[in-house]
């Protein structure tokens, strides 16, 4: 029976831990690093970004939604935020011409990096 307890105990620390870890950003899911991707001559591109779990309102229903990754796809330039002060981001080529490039900005440093290559993508992140 103790090792039981010991055992139980040990799994709600843990699940305990895991929830105390994720920040709460409100409605504010664009409050973090910004990213930009930029395409000159006009290619498609898909970006996908991972960052510290976050929940948010999602409705006024849903106050608590869960999320760490944001996927979306686009042409020719877009930016945006992330909903923390972490993160990486990918962005990959998908068609058109030209390159596709990615950067994010943290205390002033810059990290981009650009590709033209359909099968290997360019990354970016701070962590």
């Amino acid at each position: 029976m103790r090792g039981f307890a010991g055992l139980l105990v040990l799994a709600v620390t843990v699940v305990a831990s895991a929830a105390s870890a994720q920040v709460h950003v409100g409605r504010n899911v664009e409050g973090g690093l910004p990213w930009s991707v930029a395409a000159p001559q006009g290619a498609s591109w898909s970006l996908v970004c991972r960052f510290a779990p976050v929940t948010y309102e999602a409705s006024q229903w849903d106050l608590r939604h869960w999320t760490n990754k944001i996927a979306t796809t686009g042409t020719g330039a877009a930016r945006g935020r992330l909903p923390h002060q972490d993160g990486r981001c990918t962005v990959t080529r998908t068609g058109g011409p030209g390159p596709v490039a990615i950067a994010m900005v943290k205390d002033g440093a810059v990290l981009s990096d650009a590709t033209n290559d359909t099968a290997h993508p360019a990354a970016v992140g701070f962590l």
